[in-house]
């Protein structure tokens, strides 16, 4: 997926557009991982916004009632995610057509989700394009628009035009989009907060390598008491060879910096959540040396331990 270019703010502006019957499922696992990226990050990497094509509130499969911040027509921005989901049929009027050719005006980026990719083939923005759709829909879908190349798969990038299945599909979309956007390191910290296997998904198109699930769950199951990469290729019954260059494939990093992070991840957890001291914290995250660990978290995160603490204490009472 390439690096779009940001707003003015740095943020990439997303909007989020709605309809009635729209999926619970998929909206949350599309925006709830973009949450997760810029708490994480502690600065606003996404933004979004909830759009209807009209202003008016959007109720979803189960009765969940949005009010919109305001109409498509009135927002542009980096994306925009179409997400009608269920009754996508009764969706497909002149005012979705007008509103979605308009919208790709002002958008760098249409990503229909679930049935979405439907609204957009009816708009003529998927002319030429390759695309999926909720497989329940997928036969009809070829059917329908023969000027569209359907593929089986969780979703499609074809240049500014995503298309993608169901709400797990969402998710691994959202996982996708962090990474591209901000790095492997963010995304795996994403999915280990929401206990994901996208964790070890290498990217689109990749099937996950579950000796490398296996690998993951053996550094973090060693946080304390961290193993060799040697010991885990053992372990693991390959040869460290082999265990590097499958990590590598998958993460983009090696098995060395793959733990470091993890470790990393554990000690930042333990600054924010508790008060264990500095050299405690060293120990649980298996560095004997308090200084040794300063300065692999200083590397991870550009502050020290003690300066991340004081500023959130500094902030708790501002």
């Amino acid at each position: 997926m390439p690096i779009w270019k940001k707003s003015s703010s740095g943020e990439l502006r997303v909007g989020v557009l709605l309809f009635d019957h729209f999926s619970n499922h998929c909206l949350a696992n599309a925006i709830e991982p973009l949450r997760a990226a810029n708490d994480l990050a502690g600065v606003d990497l996404f933004d979004w916004h909830f759009l209807s094509l009209d202003g008016n509130s959007v109720t979803s499969s189960s009765g969940l009632e949005i009010t919109p911040d305001g109409r498509l027509d009135g927002m542009s921005g980096e994306m925009l995610f179409v997400m009608p989901s269920y009754a996508h049929h009764s969706h497909t009027g002149a005012p979705t057509q007008l509103g979605l050719r308009a919208a790709a005006k002002r958008f760098g980026i249409i990503a229909g989700f679930d049935t979405g990719a439907w609204l957009m083939a009816v708009a003529g923005l998927l002319r030429g394009r390759r695309a999926t759709i909720h497989w329940e829909e997928l036969d009809a879908f070829a059917e329908t628009f023969p000027e569209v190349e359907v593929l089986r798969e969780r979703y499609v990038i074809d240049g500014n035009r995503i298309t993608c299945t169901g709400a797990i599909a969402a998710f691994d979309l959202a996982m996708h989009l962090i990474a591209s956007q901000h790095g492997e390191a963010l995304r795996q910290d994403v999915a280990t907060l929401f206990m994901s296997d996208a964790r070890v998904d290498g990217g689109f198109g990749r099937a996950r390598d579950r000796l490398v699930g296996r690998a993951l769950d053996l550094m973090q199951a060693h946080v304390e008491s961290p193993l060799s990469v040697k010991e885990l290729a053992r372990r693991l019954g390959v040869s460290q060879k082999t265990l590097e260059a499958r990590v590598k494939a998958a993460l983009g990093a090696t098995p060395r910096q793959v733990y470091r992070r993890q470790r990393m991840v554990v000690a930042r957890n333990l600054v924010h959540d508790t008060e264990l001291g500095i050299a405690e914290i060293a120990v649980r995250c298996g560095y004997r040396d308090a200084t040794a660990m300063t300065r692999a978290f200083r590397a991870e995160f550009a502050t020290s331990p003690r300066a991340m603490r004081g500023a959130e204490a500094r902030g708790a009472t501002a």
